[in-house]
């Protein structure tokens, strides 16, 4: 068997968790999986030396040769969304030239972002109908329009966001949804049951571990107080999460000099949040970079408990994986999320941390309190959620999956 991968990013470039694709492309090597994957080349979260490096390197090898990386000339990705969306025009049609021209591959892998990719699937799909997708169902559009403000559902952009999203399932051949909300949000759409699989993101519980606080070298490159209660958010700072909410919390319990805050990550909207703390002068808040792959258990294991902060009504079509992270770090997961979700649930039955109701500042400032004042319940809500990880969301677990998807759809 021969998978075709069409990813818009690949290493070196920082990207959120990376590790699944790198631990599925592992898996499937191990079973005699043959891998090409076309790229551009890299731009994001790079130096400028190091994308002049990989212009040179248009042809790689790895998982002893069972992976083929081919890269394709790109212009860099810039901050300006129209410039963005440009670019991710560019590297759709060029990806589907890629598709046309690979002949010897027997199945396509491909993920939902950019949503462009549905479009993709759909004119592979017409043009190679012997050709099996699977397509790798990470957030639901157009939902997400919705729920960052983008759009509103009944919109014309929602109404052609609708039809992308048809075309590209009805062209898939399997869609692996990663929660139960996921499942429920396409069948809704039309989506015949038999053709999704639901394999929840995992966390790779080896790479992942609780690092002591007086052995976690970021305390020190960042002067931080090992005495204080650190509540720690990590990942994309953008517009699906509360930030703002966050900020306003930080900044009300600025007279609690036991408490910090810290925010490790990029995105869309870490320029406003640095903003925000320079003008109103919050104190209590320190941003960190976003931080290479090597460091995610010093990352996840900074704060006595990490954080899930999302805007209302995401859950059905947003699985904050980041969640299982935490967990595996052995630390409490504080969500300010929708209640009644699939995280929710796990957080909240499996006593792996505290779930409060998205949007609401007052439960979400008492959650913290309450975890500040009884920290013991906190160190066995993480010992409760590393154990979560290890019956159910390890890298074996996931990835064997996956290499089932792929053995049945070929119908191996």
């Amino acid at each position: 068997m021969k998978i075709l991968f069409l990813p818009n990013y690949f290493y070196p470039e920082r990207v959120a968790s990376p590790y699944l694709g790198e631990n599925i492309r592992q898996a499937y090597a191990e079973a005699g999986f043959d891998m090409v994957l076309y790229t551009p080349v890299p731009t994001r979260g790079i130096t400028a030396e190091l994308r002049n490096e990989y212009k040179n390197k248009l042809n790689e090898e790895m998982l002893d040769g069972r992976l083929k990386i081919r890269r394709f000339p790109m212009m860099r990705e810039g901050r300006n969304p129209i410039q963005r969306a440009f670019r991710y025009f560019l590297c759709v049609m060029k990806q589907y030239r890629n598709a046309l021209s690979e002949k010897d591959v027997d199945v396509l892998s491909i993920s939902s972002t950019p949503p462009l990719n549905l479009l993709l699937v759909k004119w592979i799909k017409k043009k190679r109908p012997e050709l099996k997708i699977v397509y790798n169902l990470q957030d639901i559009f157009p939902d997400s329009l919705a729920n960052t403000g983008l759009s509103s559902k009944g919109s014309i952009l929602w109404k052609i966001g609708r039809k992308m999203e048809d075309a590209g399932y009805r062209a898939s051949d399997r869609i692996v949804v990663i929660s139960e909300d996921f499942r429920k949000n396409i069948i809704e759409k039309g989506v015949p049951e038999e053709k999704i699989v639901m394999i929840r993101n995992w966390v790779d519980e080896k790479a992942v571990v609780d690092i002591p606080r007086e052995n976690n070298i970021l305390f020190d490159e960042y002067k931080l107080d090992r005495n204080k209660f650190y509540v720690c958010y990590s990942g994309n700072v953008g517009l699906t999460q509360n930030m703002d909410m966050l900020l306003d919390t930080a900044k009300g319990l600025s007279d609690k000099p036991e408490i910090g805050f810290i925010i490790v990550g990029d995105g869309a909207y870490r320029k406003q949040v640095e903003e925000r703390i320079n003008v109103e002068k919050i104190a209590n808040v320190t941003m960190i970079p976003f931080q290479p792959y090597e460091r995610i258990s010093e990352v996840f294991s900074l704060g006595d408990c990490g954080l899930i902060i999302s805007k209302a009504n995401v859950g059905s079509n947003s699985v904050p994986s980041k969640a299982w992270s935490i967990m595996s770090a052995s630390r409490p997961v504080l969500a300010s999320f929708d209640k009644g979700s699939e995280l929710d649930s796990i957080v909240t039955n499996g006593n792996c941390g505290i779930c409060v109701e998205a949007d609401n500042p007052e439960k979400f400032r008492e959650a913290i309190l309450n975890m500040v004042q009884d920290r013991a319940s906190g160190s066995e809500m993480g010992r409760n959620g590393r154990k979560y990880i290890e019956e159910n969301l390890t890298r074996k677990t996931g990835t064997s999956k996956w290499v089932e998807v792929m053995k049945d759809v070929c119908g191996n």
